[in-house]
């Protein structure tokens, strides 16, 4: 699709002339005479460049470079004068003006500036297009009491510099609740960094954290900038603090009384400026009894304390999620979005989820890619180990068994024999197995064609002897 560009000038030579050449270039061109009928232009149809001139009968350019952007606009304006002058210069520059050029034009430089400001407009586009797709991202769904108390206390606390501690378990958004009070923060323009206290070695979080001077250990070929300097005036996110050494503790409690940063190595501190969020799957409390955390560093972290509940706590919120990662992997892999029928959306919420929100993403996943049709069913969830998955139950016209194949009333009749036999065994899928002549791996086979999928705690006897 072409390029659109509006000519601005009130001398009908430099109209013609720069539009001719515009359009030998590739460009749609359109011309007016005025600022008035530039502005009629703006908001009747969307230009990609306009080549403004700074003298025009009644508005000017500057006055009218001014109304568009208090009509805000979006479009990059070049401007154009033969009574080029700093002044004037400058006060486009001011008004958000791309570039000013002089008469009488280069077509280098025109064509140049032209090309320039084309290539900032679709950076732009770009740019907003990838915050639209984060924002998705950071989308916290779900319509659940505990959710939206959790929206409530992310919202009363994100425009503060307030210090967060964010509890939960492993998988229920912790992150995703840092990283939603960054981009609602005062602060979120400025850099988000994450740094997880759990996955970096003991010998190396005080050089992540605070940076290392050339020298300081073996390995250190330079100085190197740590995490608190790189998110200067902006976020830093400590995830899993619990498991942050108590030496580290202690330091990391010294940049937050005096927001100065000592490199590894080094003799004179930096000066930061870094809100603290912190998360941990922990019992902190716990922790300080048993003198593994530092209770003063807790007093300075827990200013602000959110808790994020468990999925199998807000399990009315589990269709809503599964649309919308179902949504989003449907887009990702260029695949039709797909239907939960009511049995499917009866298995999802019975089941425990010890892994939370990410376990449901990563099944949400798996079903996008492996379920061939259009509807997701209860069989579809065989692989779950939890509760039984229910199935439909058979209308009252199947009963009897007519309507059905030979290889369905079969397959009915095995899946009603194993659920009793399961059921004497209380769910123990090894003395099942015996109870049946079934080798153990055959019988799991059968268990899941039939779309049997149980909680698989085994008690297998104990041996004589201890």
């Amino acid at each position: 699709m072409k390029s659109a560009i509006l000519v601005v000038d009130d001398e009908p030579g430099v109209r013609s002339a720069l539009s001719g050449v515009l359009r030998d270039e590739g460009y749609q061109v359109d011309a007016v005479e005025s600022g008035e009928a530039c502005l009629d232009r703006l908001t009747r149809a969307a230009y990609d460049v306009v080549l403004l001139d700074v003298w025009l009968p009644g508005a000017d350019g500057l006055s009218t470079l001014a109304r568009i952007r208090e009509r805000q606009l979006d479009v990059p304006v070049v401007m154009i004068s033969g009574h080029g002058n700093i002044e004037s210069a400058v006060r486009a520059i001011k008004l958000g003006a791309f570039d000013f050029i002089e008469k009488p034009l280069s077509l280098e430089k025109t064509m140049l500036v032209v090309r320039n400001a084309l290539r900032q407009r679709r950076l732009e586009v770009e740019n907003r297009a990838l915050r639209a797709r984060v924002d998705r991202h950071l989308q916290m769904v779900g319509e659940s009491y505990a959710m939206r108390q959790l929206r409530e206390q992310v919202a009363m606390a994100a425009p503060t510099n307030g210090r967060v501690l964010i509890y939960g378990g492993n998988g229920t958004g912790k992150e995703l609740v840092a990283r939603t009070i960054h981009a609602l923060s005062r602060r979120r323009t400025g850099p988000f960094v994450e740094v997880n206290c759990a996955a970096i070695p003991e010998e190396l979080i005080e050089s992540e954290l605070f940076g290392h001077v050339k020298g300081a250990f073996t390995g250190a070929i330079g100085d190197r900038r740590g995490k608190f300097e790189a998110a200067d005036l902006g976020t830093i996110f400590l995830d899993e603090i619990g498991d942050m050494s108590v030496k580290t503790q202690a330091k990391v409690l010294r940049v937050l009384q005096e927001q100065v940063v000592e490199p590894v190595g080094g003799t004179s501190g930096v000066r930061v400026d870094v809100r603290v969020l912190a998360a941990t799957n922990k019992e902190l409390l716990a922790e300080i009894r048993a003198g593994r955390f530092r209770e003063d560093l807790y007093f300075r972290l827990n200013v602000i304390p959110i808790f994020v509940p468990p999925l199998h706590d807000r399990k009315e919120d589990i269709p809503l999620l599964a649309e919308h990662f179902m949504g989003g992997f449907a887009r990702e892999y260029g695949r039709r979005m797909k239907t939960l029928d009511a049995t499917a959306v009866s298995a999802l919420q019975e089941y425990s989820w010890p892994g939370n929100v990410r376990e449901l993403r990563n099944v949400i996943e798996r079903l996008i890619i492996m379920v061939p049709g259009d509807t997701i069913g209860a069989r579809d969830l065989a692989f779950l180990e939890g509760p039984f998955v229910p199935y439909a139950e058979p209308s009252s016209s199947d009963e009897s068994g007519e309507g059905l194949t030979l290889q369905a009333a079969r397959s009915r009749f095995e899946r009603e024999f194993i659920m009793k036999a399961l059921s004497a065994q209380n769910g123990n899928i090894s003395r099942t197995a015996d109870a049946l002549g079934v080798e153990r791996s055959n019988f799991y086979r059968k268990m899941r064609a039939l779309g049997i999928a149980a909680r698989l705690i085994e008690r297998e006897e104990e041996p004589a002897s201890r």
